[in-house]
């Protein structure tokens, strides 16, 4: 989004990027409700981890800036009424719950008057916002440390800018190597069924100069098998004590990975990790079934076939050989701490 943040706040109205519409259009929503911001979660308009978190605190910082609430409490009530409707959005995304929990805390700590409670609810989500940003510049500061000059990086789902409040995670990383002039090439998988390697992670790549090569999902074992990468950076949308919950498909190029000696690497703000619980615990978003039987509108699937359409997996610690946040990079021995 030139000139701007993926999301920002303006006098009452949210403004972000439709990102269904790219890379064809860029259309700019400008939403005033807690509602309007739902459904562009729930419609995937809205999302990518960080942003969800982001999206998910302005979502009510919308609630309390329109109230006609005369008292805290009655504020306090809208916005839990507000919060218990984001939840139903999107089930696997940490994040997405932790900005909701911080903004309910704000407020129901709060001891000043409804009209000072609404404006320390749009600090916080201001703040929520700043801090993302921040974040993802010191995980592009600390990964690029990875990577060497001349790699050739492969990257699966879109955590780039788009997918957070600016910069990006495992893209944030490549961009800095990039930066540094290391001189990086990126391999991107399409991502099935959304695309969102093809539309996002592409667009976002070729705008900013970085060179990419587009690969279908299932060419990963091959461009392994013939060295045409040797690091793989991606995202998460949770991290649990004992693997990571990323898009479909992460688990199968970690796999790869291993098979073929390629360092695994995981880009993700401290605000996806929820380390109190395993991955036994995680509730894995099961997506339309159209996305899978449909390209747009059109229908490639024969009528009458059932259809599996999970949007995320699990990737076993085992299969990871750092994450990398914005205090720093974890190794193996530092993911023996998740399980204390």
């Amino acid at each position: 989004m030139p000139n701007m943040r993926t999301i920002e706040w303006q006098n009452g109205t949210v403004l972000t990027i439709d990102q269904t519409r790219l890379p064809h259009e860029t259309v700019i929503l400008k939403m005033k409700s807690c509602e309007e911001i739902a459904e562009a979660i729930k419609s995937m308009r809205i999302r990518g981890a960080p942003l969800l978190g982001a999206a998910a605190a302005y979502a009510l910082a919308l609630t309390a800036h329109y109230s006609k609430a005369k008292s805290r409490e009655e504020i306090v009530k809208e916005l839990e009424k507000a919060a218990d409707l984001l939840r139903k959005t999107r089930p696997t995304a940490v994040n997405l719950f932790w900005a909701i929990e911080r903004i309910l805390t704000k407020a129901k700590g709060f001891s000043g008057n409804a009209k000072a409670l609404a404006a320390a609810v749009v600090e916080e989500a201001k703040k929520i916002a700043d801090e993302d940003a921040a974040a993802n510049r010191l995980i592009g500061k600390y990964g690029a440390q990875l990577i060497s000059k001349g790699d050739t990086v492969l990257t699966h789902c879109n955590a780039g800018a788009l997918a957070t409040v600016e910069y990006g995670t495992a893209l944030g990383v490549i961009r800095a190597a990039w930066e540094q002039g290391k001189k990086v090439k990126v391999f991107a998988t399409e991502t099935r069924p959304k695309l969102q390697g093809a539309r996002l992670t592409a667009y976002e790549l070729v705008r900013d100069g970085i060179p990419v090569t587009l690969i279908t999902d299932s060419m990963v074992g091959y461009v392994m098998q013939k060295r045409l990468v040797n690091k793989v950076v991606v995202g998460a949308d949770r991290i649990v004590k004992d693997a990571v919950i990323n898009k479909i498909g992460t688990f199968t190029v970690a796999v790869l990975a291993k098979e073929h000696g390629i360092p695994f690497y995981v880009a993700a703000p401290k605000s996806t990790f929820d380390l109190k619980i395993t991955s036994a615990d995680v509730i894995i978003e099961e997506r339309d079934p159209k996305e899978v039987t449909n390209i747009g509108s059109i229908r490639i699937a024969a009528e009458g076939v059932n259809i599996l359409n999970p949007a995320f997996d699990v990737t076993p610690l085992k299969y990871v050989t750092a994450i990398i946040c914005e205090s720093g990079i974890l190794f193996k021995e530092d993911f023996d701490k998740f399980k204390a």
